[in-house]
């Protein structure tokens, strides 16, 4: 119901627009694919009365459950992407803008506990309402852009005034302070696709330095800025980047030395690269002073072993690869020679192959519309391998159901970075993967979609190009298991991932029915492959994939999802905990019950997430073991798998709720 106080002005509106509310559920009932042109353009004239968007927030249960998404990437908010949302709302039609409108306002509802939604926790809504507002921060200045001025329907009027009823509800007072802790929230994980993180420090600067927005000086705000616009003493004012390379052609050696320091320090800060590393190493190599490499990159001892090992190499990257457009891969190439890749068999000559490789006029266009044509595809592509290679941790799934596809890919890259190039010259080249499963090939050429339909959308050039390809061969593995009487992920994973994979499997439910069987025996089971304690020491030597059933901060169920077990180990605390990857590259959430996913502070690794070990049982379903390296079933403390039993009995486990799909 809308408030008592609504405007008199709005009554008359807030009655047809229940009425087309009411009608259009009635229509959806009969026909899933009834038009609902009518009830969105009853919610724009709504939106631009006072008092609208109050009156739709109040009613956004009621317009999800008439079917208002549909079918869309809305029905599944879990998996939105705030720089998507971004485009939705400044630059779409005047469908788009709507739904987009509408679905921030069921993210505000989630966030502030009024409406409970299956697909997303109220923490993981509030982070993408933050970051919608962080790239969208001109807006505060309350002075509409021409293009926003311009737009039909008072379009930009609406996401003005969408923006001020979000910031009214969020807060505004330490509004910036909360954007910057969340781009240092996402950075604390090491993303390979930065540039949504580029987008909002962008708009962060525009705020800093805005005289109609009055904020005050924020240091961490400012460590962002400079890390893209000032690094160095010689860029401190953001001279651009022509102005920049006469400043460096103009420096003595002592002065080149300094900014190579400066770089590399701000780097390693934010783990961000700016377009100025890029024209630096550019005129390193062309005027042949390669001897300030390894500082401008601020290699250590083994970074400087690989360089010199493959000098000729690492040189052929920064030529073809590095470039402003591309500069983050600066970063990835420094983390690339920090873990020693080149050092492991056949990557050297896999990257040769990579460098002089030519995709095919379809992964060129697919390449072209992701990432622009400031430079050839295959640029983009080679920097996306040097930034994977980098981090293999960073990579995420976008705005894709591909989990099962996205650890696969951070595995290969942490395990077996020459298969991972082969797959992609496959995908880029020949438009086909093969693969193997129980004997058989498997080609990714001729079959149906798996759970992306289109182009993956928000992902690095790596998994823009093999995803598609990936997907449509697990897909297939699962539709040749469908019928067995177990977890397909029990034959899947090994046959998919690699060799490593243990082929011993445990899943907390039954197949055909969902419920929760032999508990106890699951979780003793797990402490006996993986507690160091219980499992004769033996550490966690390949990344195991593993799903775990994710709750929100209520420890109500909200999906399955894949992970890769990384290592099991003391943390500086002296605690015992379970690191783990989430390709989500939202690590840090709130599960419930006091379990609350760390990625720093507790021995994590830049990349990793981590809980106590009992914490993460309770949320795991299944997970593979090695059956001839099992520990003692019976040395698990009795009260240590009690606690983790009554931790997921009184979750997404517990016995009175539906039954997880």
């Amino acid at each position: 119901m809308e408030r008592q106080d609504a405007d008199p002005a709005l009554k008359p509106a807030l009655m047809q627009f229940d009425m087309a509310l009411a009608e259009f559920a009635r229509a959806r009932k009969a026909d899933p694919k009834a038009s609902s042109l009518s009830l969105l353009e009853r919610a724009r004239m709504l939106m631009t009365l006072p008092g609208g968007f109050d009156a739709i927030y109040r009613r956004v249960r009621s317009l999800e459950s008439a079917g208002i998404f549909g079918t869309s990437d809305w029905a599944r908010p879990a998996l939105l992407q705030p720089a998507l949302a971004k485009h939705s709302l400044r630059a779409a039609g005047p469908v788009t803008t709507i739904v987009e409108a509408i679905s921030e306002l069921r993210m505000l509802a989630v966030t502030r506990g009024k409406y409970f939604h299956p697909g997303i926790s109220a923490e993981q809504a509030r982070h993408y309402l933050t970051q919608v507002m962080a790239l969208n921060l001109d807006l505060l200045s309350g002075q509409l852009t021409e293009a926003d001025r311009e737009r039909p329907k008072q379009l930009g009027v609406i996401v003005q005034e969408l923006y001020r009823y979000l910031i009214s509800h969020l807060g505004y007072e330490s509004l910036l302070d909360s954007l910057v802790a969340e781009v240092w929230r996402l950075l604390d994980q090491g993303p390979v696709q930065v540039e949504s993180i580029r987008e909002m420090i962008v708009q962060i600067a525009k705020c800093l330095y805005d005289p109609d927005i009055k904020t005050e000086r924020n240091a961490d705000a400012t460590r962002l800025v400079k890390a893209l616009f000032a690094p160095t003493p010689a860029s401190a004012e953001d001279p651009g980047l022509a102005v920049y390379e006469q400043r460096l052609k103009d420096m003595d050696d002592v002065a080149l030395s300094s900014e190579a320091t400066y770089f590399a320090r701000s780097m390693f800060d934010t783990g961000l690269a700016s377009p100025y590393h890029a024209v630096m190493l550019r005129f390193l190599r062309a005027t042949g002073q390669d001897d300030l490499i390894p500082n401008t990159l601020g290699l250590t001892m083994t970074g400087l072993d690989d360089l010199y090992c493959y000098s000729e190499l690492v040189h052929a990257l920064i030529d073809e690869a590095i470039y402003p457009e591309t500069c983050q891969a600066v970063y990835g190439l420094t983390m690339m020679l920090e873990r020693g890749s080149l050092f492991t068999p056949s990557v050297a000559q896999a990257l040769w192959r990579q460098i002089k490789l030519r995709p095919s006029a379809e992964t060129e266009q697919t390449l072209r519309e992701a990432f622009g044509d400031e430079r050839p595809p295959r640029v983009f592509l080679l920097a996306g391998v040097i930034n994977l290679l980098g981090q293999p941790l960073g990579v995420g799934q976008g705005n894709n159901p591909t989990c099962q596809s996205a650890i696969g890919l951070s595995m290969w890259a942490s395990n077996e970075a020459d298969y991972l190039l082969q797959v992609l010259a496959w995908a880029a080249r020949d438009n086909e993967v093969l693969s193997r499963f129980e004997g058989q090939e498997v080609s990714s050429r001729d079959l149906e979609p798996g759970l992306v339909k289109g182009t993956p959308v928000d992902v690095d050039p790596v998994s823009l190009v093999l995803i598609p390809h990936l997907d449509r061969i697990y897909g297939e593995m699962w539709r040749r298991c469908e019928n067995r009487d177990d977890d397909a992920h029990r034959w899947i994973n090994p046959e998919f991932y690699g060799w490593w994979v243990s082929h011993g499997f445990r899943a907390v439910t039954d197949v055909k029915t969902g419920e929760v069987k032999d508990y106890e025996g699951f979780i003793r089971h797990f402490y006996a492959s993986y507690h160091p304690f219980y499992n004769g020491n033996i550490p966690v030597i390949h990344a195991q994939p593993a799903g775990i059933a994710v709750t929100d901060s209520a420890a109500r169920f909200v999906g399955r999802h894949a992970i890769n077990i990384l290592r099991v180990a003391l943390s500086p605390k002296n605690e015992m905990r379970v690191y783990f990857f989430n390709p989500n590259n939202d690590s840090g959430q709130n599960w419930g019950q006091g379990i609350t996913c760390s990625t720093h502070g507790n021995g994590e690794l830049r990349g990793e997430a981590s809980l106590p070990v009992a914490e993460f049982t309770s949320r795991l379903y299944a997970f593979h073991y090695d059956t001839l390296e099992l520990g003692d079933l019976s040395a698990i403390p009795d009260e240590e798998v009690a606690r983790v039993m009554d931790l997921g009995y009184t979750s997404w486990a517990a016995p009175t709720e539906e039954t997880p799909e």
